[in-house]
């Protein structure tokens, strides 16, 4: 019986960078954090959350539930919470389309909220 000899390459290693550690929100609205969650209906649709809270002391600000979430959505929701509660000085989120688009980045700058990434 023939075999190969083939030569079995070892596993590359991604070298990662310790990230920075959070700031500590020293009072209200000093920073925010925003995050989507999704979840299935027994018919088998797909529904998608956004949850809004404040770091400084976890307070719930918003939840916003629908089907489809885009940007636009985000924005509106966003407004409606600066409306009822005031604007923070900077937002953390997550990498996920709805937080790395265009109109999301130019509505934070025109709002003058520092958004933040998490890695």
């Amino acid at each position: 019986m023939l075999t190969l000899n083939l030569r079995i390459k070892p596993k590359k290693r991604l070298v990662r960078e310790k990230p920075e550690p959070l700031a500590v929100p020293e009072m209200i609205n000093d920073s925010w954090s925003m995050d989507f969650m999704h979840d299935q209906l027994n018919d088998g649709r797909s529904y998608r959350l956004l949850n809004v809270i404040d770091d400084f002391n976890r307070e719930g600000l918003g939840i916003e539930v629908d089907f489809s979430l885009p940007a636009e959505r985000v924005i509106r929701s966003l407004e409606q919470i600066i409306e009822w509660r005031g604007k923070p000085r900077s937002i953390r989120c997550d990498n996920g389309p709805e937080y790395i688009s265009g109109k999301l980045s130019a509505w934070a700058e025109k709002r003058e909220i520092k958004p933040s990434r998490l890695p």
